[in-house]
């Protein structure tokens, strides 16, 4: 009988270590973690990415969770900063026993934590970031929401070339970030048989953007694209204006447009920037209309990043109902995949197994009376 017993005894705790929940699920809770800057010179990103996803974290919350368990959100501050970015995102998984991942901000963090999220085989969605090397080859965790920077790149070399600019430099933060877009810069000149005719980079997480500037008067542009934050960026361009550097510049949506906006002041006025959703003020889009009441819930004000938060964060949410009340990580994955051309009112989302990229649709702006105004062409 003590045989028999001993035998029951083992076969219950396999049973149990085989059908054990995955880390970060209770009967209750489902902990989400979000590793991105909330300090230094990118913060505005991280900030508006965690407004975004609390927003719709609240709203689902307050109507009694996902098959009745509350979100969690852990998150951890990397400063933008690849080895801040790795350290947080071990703690929250091995500390913090997340779940998942969402808003990530960032290439070089990005790259930095993609090794660890295949090693534990956590799903990490809404990368803030469209460099290719975080989606080719294609990473089974990792899900992108947003335009990739080849997408981006190609939509501003066709804007300026068909104005007739062909002489288009870049000024980069030198780093995978920049180099990204850099290269998609350079792939979509080539397309049109053109060349990049001057370069100039800047360290990240600084303002020194002197030696990159002198570098692009020398080439005598007709056109910069610009890679980096809204901070060393707005630097760039009031100085640029100082030294009579009078030509079109553009931006892909990284910069922060909002808090471009805000920290380049007049010296921002004209600069182009790509965007990889709609226009925040535009409420006749039922998207932006709902992302822009779920803030103001929350006592925040609609812009791009924050709208894109909340577009991930309804992605999100969508995948967790339609993994099932016994979720696992696995089951979340194939949701996410099975997601086809869900229309989240007037943005739409499109995965499958083979395609982790959710969109590649990208909307041009300018900045005209302190606003970032949609337009179609370069006039």
């Amino acid at each position: 009988m003590r045989r028999i017993g001993l035998l029951v005894a083992i076969f219950i705790l396999l049973a149990t270590s085989v059908f054990a929940a995955d880390p970060g699920v209770s009967d209750t809770e489902l902990k989400i973690g979000m590793v991105n800057a909330q300090s230094g010179p990118a913060s505005g990103l991280g900030k508006g990415m965690l407004a975004g996803v609390k927003a719709v974290f609240d709203a689902v919350n307050a109507k009694g969770g996902v098959h009745g368990r509350k979100l969690t959100l852990v998150v951890g501050d990397d400063g933008y900063e690849p080895d801040k970015a790795v350290d947080e995102v071990l703690r929250l998984i091995e500390k913090e026993k997340v779940f998942a991942f969402i808003g990530f901000v960032g290439t070089p963090t990005g790259n930095a934590i993609k090794p660890i999220i295949q090693e534990y085989r956590v799903p990490a969605v809404g990368f803030f970031t469209g460099a290719m090397t975080l989606r080719r080859p294609l990473t089974k965790e990792i899900f992108h929401i947003r335009a990739s920077y080849d997408d981006e790149a190609e939509k501003i070399v066709d804007t300026f070339v068909k104005a007739g600019l062909k002489r288009i430099a870049v000024f980069y933060q030198d780093d995978s970030f920049g180099l990204a877009v850099l290269m998609g810069t350079e792939k979509a000149l080539k397309r049109r048989g053109l060349e990049v005719v001057g370069k100039g980079s800047f360290p990240r997480n600084s303002l020194a953007v002197e030696t990159g500037l002198n570098a692009i008067i020398a080439s005598k542009p007709e056109a910069v694209v610009m890679v980096g934050p809204y901070a060393p960026l707005a630097e760039f361009v009031k100085k640029a204006k100082q030294a009579g550097l009078n030509v079109p510049m553009a931006t892909v949506s990284f910069v922060g447009t909002d808090d471009f906006i805000a920290t380049a002041g007049p010296a921002g006025e004209g600069v182009i920037i790509s965007q990889v959703v709609p226009s925040p003020s535009n409420t006749s889009i039922k998207v932006v209309a709902e992302c822009a009441e779920l803030l103001k819930r929350i006592g925040e004000k609609i812009g791009y990043v924050s709208l894109e938060g909340c577009i991930t964060a309804k992605v999100f949410v969508h995948a967790l109902e339609k993994a099932g009340k016994d979720i696992s990580r696995a089951k979340f994955i194939e949701a996410l995949e099975s997601i086809k051309n869900l229309d989240l009112g007037g943005f739409v989302i499109d995965f499958a197994p083979d395609k982790h990229e959710g969109s590649q649709v990208v909307f041009l702006t300018r900045v005209q009376g302190g606003k970032a105004v949609p337009i179609t062409e370069l006039k």
